[in-house]
């Protein structure tokens, strides 16, 4: 416990610590030029990379390696449902990308490269972003439900991860949460990505599809793997800051052959300043507890 204390009382000094504003923060003008640039950058180092590539499956593989489904239409805080109604005209126009893709032995899937850039000519509109904290409106909005989604599905079959950034806050109380906390990935066109390696020796394919209240999927292979995989969370609570709460756990991968255990290991820790309140009802009713950390020093 006494390392986990450490662990935590360093993340909350790097919060607390002033940070630079960057440099599109400090001369607005220059936003737009930067953005364009690090697309341009993104996408000559994906079409480089010789093992970002995929296939297109003419038909669908045989065997089931992992299974997800995602409800479509969620309470989140007091945001507009009309949002999610868009949302999932944005992840009907990616899942038509996505759905048959084949990655090789050894390559790489890039969500973006295979997705493209979502915008008004593409078919996108606008949907729920995330920006600062504060929910807005933007073209392409509610794809992070997919890579959520992606994430997790990758996570139970032989993928490794390349990239992949979690969110780094907690903006909504959960609601119906299914899934261990921290355990999705969040991304913004094209250099925040979620890219995953294939690290079996088969070939690994995308079965994706929307019916009227799921997003569902499959991992499929052309023959049987026995390797199974369970992913689980450690540590989970609040964190109390004076008047802010931080909330933190670590999430585990378990792998098993015919049932015997192979290995365990971590996949990440995630820690995310609350942005909404934490009452005590709330806390009993998902079983969290609150370190205190308001007098200790980091």
């Amino acid at each position: 416990m006494e390392e986990l204390e450490r662990e935590i009382g360093k993340r909350i000094k790097y919060f607390e610590t002033k940070k630079r504003t960057a440099l599109s923060g400090r001369y607005p003008k220059l936003k737009k030029p930067i953005i364009f640039l690090r697309h341009q950058s993104r996408g000559l180092n994906n079409f480089l990379n010789p093992k970002i590539k995929y296939l297109r499956g003419q038909a669908f593989f045989d065997f089931v390696v992992a299974r997800h489904q995602s409800v479509l239409r969620r309470k989140l805080g007091n945001s507009d449902f009309r949002l999610q109604e868009q949302k999932i005209v944005n992840l009907r126009q990616a899942v038509g990308k996505l759905n048959g893709v084949v990655i090789s032995p050894g390559c790489i899937f890039s969500l973006w490269q295979i997705v493209g850039k979502p915008s008004r000519k593409n078919g996108y509109v606008d949907g729920m972003l995330l920006s600062g904290g504060k929910v807005v409106e933007g073209v392409g909005g509610g794809l992070c439900q997919l890579s959520n989604f992606l994430y997790w599905i990758f996570l139970h079959a032989p993928f490794e991860t390349i990239e992949r950034y979690h969110h780094s806050l907690d903006v909504f109380p959960d609601s119906g949460r299914v899934l261990p906390f921290g355990s999705g990935a969040t991304i913004l066109y094209n250099f925040v990505d979620l890219k995953m390696k294939n690290t079996s020796n088969k070939p690994l394919q995308l079965k994706i599809w929307l019916t009227d209240n799921h997003l569902k999927g499959q991992i499929l292979s052309p023959e049987k793997i026995e390797q199974k995989f369970h992913v689980f969370e450690k540590n989970h609570f609040f964190i109390k800051r004076g008047d802010k709460y931080f909330r933190y756990n670590e999430i585990f991968q378990e792998s098993k052959v015919l049932g015997e255990k192979q290995k365990i290991k971590k996949i990440t820790s995630n820690f995310a300043p609350v942005l909404y309140d934490v009452k005590q009802e709330y806390l009993d009713d998902n079983q969290l507890s609150v370190l205190d950390f308001t007098s200790r020093k980091v």
